[in-house]
């Protein structure tokens, strides 16, 4: 069987002419990052068949331009060449595949010859020789599992550009009273984009987990509809945007980019507000997109209402879908949460660690944080994973997170007794009442806490108490802190009220 293989200009003079037509039928994206890293090595003419080769950098790439691109691609090259083109899909550098195969072939000459030599050794097959010196090839890489592994990639790279953070999907929100029904919400929406709840408007407070929705949100439409246009980003970021579209004129693309979406999610919406022109161009983006049912996911540290300077027709419209408050998490929640987050850490916690962390912490934002310093510990430093390191680390956080308080023990009676609207003298006194008796220890827990001052300097203050007096308030407010999210926010508000002072 004759065949003819063609000369490496005539090879390269054929594939630049179907880049150009490439180029001209694909978009930007698509030419730059699938077409480009493929080139076309070999042409061979055999008995009237064509065969061109294509070589990729990857089993991705070519795998991926078989399944989505390789009748586009056949069409064009069998233009050029004027003869319906069969493709051959390779992988790797052609120079790599041919330097190996002579190294092979060297090799297997020199085997050859010991072999001769030794007159004890079998010769190695034809067909052990070629499956060593064979180049890997794609037809292997078409199964079901392959090609959905490849989608799964496509969405994983999609949802990366967008912007939303990978490790922020559904299966590692952690749901409880105070979120099962924004949970329940956000994943209504992500399975009926446009038809149910449109717009969701998520609100709460710093750590409860809006953002963590919405980007779960944008992912499972990701999953589902894989060529959904999904525009992903904050109040700033939209601000600068447009901003941006005003200085360099360009304010028709960005309307293109908005009003054409299919799912809008804007994070903290609330930025926004007293920026006329941006709230004008939000207020037709958002008309647009409502019209033709497209879903928009908003939010927000508070509800609309209490969002100053907001255009009140901008706030009907932001009142007019769900809007969902989002609750601080509880004890139980946010150890649920650290457990989640310590396992895709790879950090091998235990329950009670976990719960030891949930009961200083109050946000899941928060927990991040000290699951990073302990990482950081562990994997930089060699250091074991211990309750006196979680301790260590705990503290370290505080004392970075907490307000400074630069006052005195009576400055911290003061502050109590003014809290909890008591006579200074009776939070100091032996009175056993249960309102001054909890607002004494307060102010006990505080003294020894943030001001380091030792527990017979703290007791001398409370009418000459002894040291395991103060040491019992300690323990005992502490431990109320571990488990009463409310005290722990009346003494988080107490430390504010003395940062001022």
């Amino acid at each position: 069987m004759s065949s003819l293989e063609w000369s490496n200009n005539k090879v390269k003079e054929a594939w630049q002419t179907a880049c150009a037509q490439l180029e001209l039928e694909l978009s930007h994206g698509v030419y730059y990052t699938w077409i480009l890293p493929n080139p076309l090595t070999d042409v061979v003419v055999c008995e009237g068949r064509v065969v061109a080769t294509i070589n990729s950098p990857s089993g991705f790439h070519s795998t991926n331009l078989r399944s989505k691109l390789g009748v586009h691609l056949q069409r064009v090259l069998s233009s050029v060449i004027g003869k319906p083109v069969e493709i051959n899909y390779q992988i790797g550098s052609p120079s790599a595949r041919k330097q190996k195969q002579s190294q092979s072939a060297d090799s297997s000459s020199s085997s050859s010859s010991n072999s001769n030599n030794n007159n004890n050794k079998s010769m190695p097959t034809v067909s052990s020789a070629r499956n060593h010196t064979q180049s890997p090839r794609a037809n292997d890489l078409f199964s079901q599992a392959s090609i959905e592994s490849v989608e799964k990639n496509q969405v994983i790279t999609r949802a990366k550009n967008i912007g939303l953070r990978h490790d922020y999907t559904f299966e590692t929100f952690a749901v409880s009273s105070s979120n099962e029904m924004a949970h329940a919400a956000a994943t209504a929406v992500s399975k009926n984009p446009g038809e149910t709840y449109n717009p969701l408007f998520l609100y709460g407070g710093v750590g409860v987990g809006k953002t963590h929705l919405m980007h779960a949100i944008g992912h499972n439409i990701l999953l589902h509809q894989p060529t959904a246009k999904v525009i992903y980003s904050t109040g700033e970021e939209f601000t600068n945007q447009i901003v941006n579209a005003i200085r360099t004129k360009s304010t028709i693309n960005f309307k293109e980019r908005y009003r054409t979406a299919d799912i809008l999610l804007l994070d903290d919406v609330q930025f926004i507000a007293g920026k006329n022109s941006v709230q004008e161009e939000f207020f037709h983006t958002f008309n647009a997109l409502t019209k033709n049912n497209k879903q928009i996911v908003l939010t927000s540290d508070r509800p609309p209402h209490e969002i100053l300077l907001l255009e009140n027709r901008l706030r009907s419209r932001l009142e007019a879908g769900l809007m969902i408050d989002i609750q601080q998490p509880s004890f139980e929640l946010r150890t649920a949460i650290l457990l989640i987050k310590s396992k895709a850490a790879n950090i091998p916690i235990e329950i009670e660690m976990a719960k030891m962390i949930a009961a200083r912490v109050d946000s899941a934002r928060k927990i991040g944080g000290i699951l990073n310093s302990l990482k950081s510990a562990i994997e930089l430093k060699g250091q074991e994973l211990t309750m006196e390191l979680i301790e260590q680390t705990l503290m370290t956080e505080a004392d970075q997170k907490r307000p400074k308080i630069k006052t005195n023990i009576q400055g911290v009676i003061k502050t109590v007794s003014d809290h909890y609207h008591l006579k200074q003298q009776a939070v100091k006194g032996k009175s056993r009442k249960k309102k001054l008796t909890m607002a004494r220890h307060v102010a006990m827990y505080i003294c020894k806490e943030d001001l380091r001052e030792p527990y017979a300097e703290i007791g001398r203050w409370f009418s000459g108490r002894d040291h395991s007096t103060v040491l019992h308030a300690y323990h005992k407010i502490q431990e109320i802190i571990n488990e009463d999210d409310s005290l722990a926010q009346e003494v988080s508000a107490i430390r504010m009220s003395l940062s001022g002072m």
